[in-house]
């Protein structure tokens, strides 16, 4: 069977499309957008090429622009999701190269969007690292830029992850005094969590009056696009089943024995396979179990979903209405957020005796434990929380006990033990909590 000719992209096409691409960044300097922490990360000092990833619509050509536009930097830009450069090959980026600079004139740097949708593109900027040229990478596939990379740019690339917006960052866009501790900004800070806690943080959502619409469209293109047609999917109905029960279920331990039973599929390596693609696409985020032996962090990963609005705003969603799970997915999101900051790995406890929902590490050392409970005024669930940090005390040697909840604040010394019970709304709103482990 003959091999299929790549597809070849008129230059005219090329140059008009890169034309509007330019008129719809620079019309963009007008809008006022949220400054993200992950700013700080992107280094365009460095030889490295800087690759932001993660969920689509989480904000990372929006970080990119803002710090390019903030350093000066004369750069181009080329954004290849969008449709008519459908099936673009590798062999044709010389040629988005040469309009560029017909549009644009010199520059120095080259701003990548959703660049895995080309194949072989890393080629290409292993070419352009080579000649002095700063690139900035976004992406939203973490298999296919983080193994790229390692691959064929070895040493030459640096990985931002980036998430939906954080419940500071919900509170800048929403103007949300995040300072001042009178009763009135209490209030708001307060309002503006229950909002959060039902919306999540993906940016265009502050503006948009149909969420349910926008979220099963994000889903929808995410399952069938990115995945689906990537990785050639066979059995798609099947696929998009599994997907939206994780969704749904989450968060939740994956077991999958269980999984290819419930969805009839033929192997167990088939499910593997599956998950690995969500979470390679960024809508589920997996946490390892905590183990001395690695065996052991290997498997009965649990699953959580990006963004709370991915548990319930999509058709046949059940997992509304569950705020507990909506906080401890909250809590984790923020963790994976400051963990990359700070260089630190999240795990959650389940032992047969009792159970911590996370427990943040250090290479090897246990620096704090974290339980989240939506309400503790009933006595057997607060006692329940409180048993599971002092079980992770016991077997981490961890005295960093947070028990995080909706509303409750106070201190409790229990055998020689402090546990800091705080509002997730409170905590969320402090950027540097990590500082202490620098």
């Amino acid at each position: 069977m003959k091999k299929k000719a790549p597809k070849v992209i008129d230059k005219r096409v090329l140059e008009f499309a890169l034309s509007e691409q330019q008129e719809e960044l620079e019309a963009r300097k007008n809008e006022f957008l949220c400054r993200r922490r992950e700013e700080i990360l992107v280094d365009l000092k460095s030889n490295q090429a800087q690759c932001v990833i993660g969920v689509r619509r989480s904000g990372k050509s929006t970080l990119c622009y803002q710090v390019l536009n903030e350093a000066g930097l004369k750069y181009a830009y080329a954004d290849f999701d969008d449709e008519r450069f459908a099936g673009m090959q590798a062999e044709q980026l010389n040629d988005v190269l040469e309009v560029l600079y017909k549009i644009y004139g010199d520059f120095e740097c080259l701003f990548l969007d959703e660049i895995q949708n080309v194949e072989g593109w890393h080629l290409f900027v292993n070419r352009m690292l080579r000649n002095k040229m700063k690139v900035v990478i976004t992406g939203s596939n973490a298999k296919l830029l983080s193994g790229e990379l390692a691959t064929h740019l070895t040493g030459r690339s640096k990985e931002i992850g980036l998430y939906p917006f954080s419940f500071a960052e919900f509170c800048m866009m929403k103007n949300v005094d995040m300072v001042q501790k009178t009763t009135k900004a209490e209030a708001f800070r307060r309002s503006a969590f229950d909002e959060f806690l039902k919306q999540g943080g993906f940016p265009e959502l502050i503006t948009l009056d149909d969420d349910r619409v926008y979220v099963s469209g994000l889903v929808d293109n995410i399952l069938k696009r990115d995945i689906e047609q990537r990785y050639n999917i066979s059995y798609k109905a099947a696929f998009e089943n599994l997907a939206h029960h994780l969704m749904n279920v989450a968060p939740a331990i994956v077991v999958m024995k269980d999984l290819a039973e419930l969805f009839h599929f033929k192997s167990e390596h088939t499910v593997k396979n599956y998950v690995d693609y969500l979470k390679q696409a960024y809508l589920l985020i997996g946490v390892p179990k905590y183990s001395q032996k690695s065996r052991v962090r290997a498997v009965q990963e649990k699953i959580y979903t990006v963004d709370v609005a991915l548990m319930s705003e999509r058709p046949n969603a059940f997992a509304g209405d569950n705020l507990g799970h909506r906080l401890e997915t909250l809590v984790l999101v923020e963790l994976m957020r400051r963990c990359k900051m700070e260089g630190l790995d999240v795990y959650y406890l389940n032992e047969r005796y009792g159970e911590c929902d996370f427990v943040l590490c250090k290479n090897n050392k246990v620096l704090q434990a974290i339980q989240v409970s939506y309400d503790i005024s009933d006595d057997k669930t607060r006692k329940r929380e409180i048993n599971g940090l002092m079980l992770a005390s016991r077997i981490t040697g961890c005295n960093d006990l947070l028990l995080l909840t909706d509303h409750a604040y106070e201190d409790v010394n229990l055998d020689g033990k402090h546990i800091a019970i705080r509002p997730v709304y409170d905590w969320s709103c402090n950027y540097y909590s990590f500082k202490q482990y620098n």
